[in-house]
């Protein structure tokens, strides 16, 4: 009897609290930059090339992107400039809609982006240059082994190094590894980390692309020996 209740109870409380997503909790030592609240810290950008879209929400906490009017994308930008870090971010996107986590962006949205297309022949994971000339895309390998289908799905990338080396976890499984030949970012050595509804075709209409848990660790540049023992 006892456990014909307690099998009732358990069965009541799933209904009552769907299960969480696995996706974790912020990992330790990264700094949020998104307040599930308002976009305090962020901005629109005027002068990229895929739009100016002003549909960036946040709604129950997640923050919400969309084309507006269709076919009029955009990015939506940091107020702060990064050089190395690291960044954690959730993401549950409809599919039919190409987005991209920008890293070292300008005002522009020229960037180093880990490509976040979900839609029929997209990638998600791996590295392309977002306008930036020189950098040879990679795809990442077996993303879809990993994903969760209209789920959340947690991605980390990892950016350092002046000849950028970036690396790619999704749910926390590596699945890409780019190491480019030189620095390509068109604002040097840092930039602002952006997301993206990209304007065009590639959006499924009336989709919208999710994101939420949003930080970043940032790594301190080491000094050369010389400067640590000065003759």
């Amino acid at each position: 009897m006892l456990q014909r209740t307690l099998t009732i109870t358990t069965a009541l409380l799933l209904l009552a609290f769907p299960a969480m997503s696995q996706t974790g909790q912020i990992p330790a030592g990264f700094t949020p930059i998104f307040n599930h609240a308002t976009l305090e810290g962020w901005h629109i950008s005027a002068t990229n090339h895929h739009g100016n879209t002003e549909q960036w929400r946040v709604i129950d906490g997640v923050l919400q992107g969309w084309q507006d009017p269709t076919g009029n994308g955009g990015i939506l930008l940091t107020g702060k400039r990064y050089k190395d870090f690291e960044v954690y971010i959730e993401v549950k996107p409809d599919f039919g809609c190409d987005s991209g986590l920008f890293l070292r962006a300008n005002e522009a949205g020229q960037a180093y982006q880990v490509m976040l297309d979900y839609l029929e022949g997209g990638n998600i994971g791996g590295v392309y240059g977002e306008r930036l000339e020189g950098v040879k895309a990679q795809p990442s390998q077996d993303w879809q082994t990993v994903w969760r289908k209209d789920d959340w799905n947690a991605i980390r990338a990892r950016i350092e190094g002046s000849a950028p080396h970036i690396q790619v976890w999704l749910n926390g499984t590596k699945i890409t590894d780019f190491q480019d030949t030189e620095n390509h970012a068109a604002g040097g050595a840092d930039g602002m980390i952006a997301v993206q509804v990209h304007g065009g075709k590639r959006w499924q209409e009336g989709g919208r692309h999710r994101f939420r848990k949003m930080a970043v660790k940032e790594f301190a540049v080491a000094k050369k020996a010389i400067d640590l023992f000065p003759r």
